[in-house]
């Protein structure tokens, strides 16, 4: 298990970014004032109002990510099966609030540990799982949820 990451709230998909303003795809790898993140290899995130001068005009229509995650990631970060998050027919899937932004879905796992009362430290671990699955030990937190799913956080 490892412990749940940071949201994008400082961050704009590059996908997104360089759609807008009709730019190469590897442009950022050249801006050397630009910051960026790559999630599982596959996602690349730039951090916001550090664009280059000339391309900054862009920031105000692009697609705010604070609290969520790209789907692949945060199954990944929680140990579940992305299907989850995927089709309706999954008992937590209307759980969680969703955005797609250029193809990309996103969940918002912020706004679903707020709304459940799941505290989760800067270096907790967590795990997302139905509940006959899940590892209790005496330094975890239990929350239970609904239709047999429960969060245990490891701090």
């Amino acid at each position: 298990m490892s412990h749940l990451p940071n949201t994008l709230n400082s961050f704009w998909l590059w996908r997104e970014v360089y759609s807008k303003l009709g730019i190469s795809n590897p442009a950022y790898k050249y801006w050397k004032d630009t910051p960026n993140i790559k999630l599982n290899n596959k996602y690349v995130f730039i951090q916001k109002n550090t664009l280059p001068a000339k391309y900054d005009y862009v920031e105000p229509i692009l697609t705010d990510l604070s609290g969520y995650l790209p789907i692949k990631f945060a199954s990944d970060q929680l140990h579940v099966n992305e299907h989850i998050f995927f089709y309706e027919k999954m008992r937590l899937h209307k759980e969680f609030e969703y955005k797609f932004v250029e193809d990309v879905k996103f969940v918002n796992i912020k706004k679903f540990f707020r709304e459940n009362g799941i505290r989760v430290g800067k270096n907790s671990i967590v795990q997302l799982g139905k509940i006959r699955d899940l590892e209790l030990t005496s330094e975890a937190t239990f929350y239970n949820l609904k239709n047999d799913y429960a969060v245990v956080v490891y701090d």
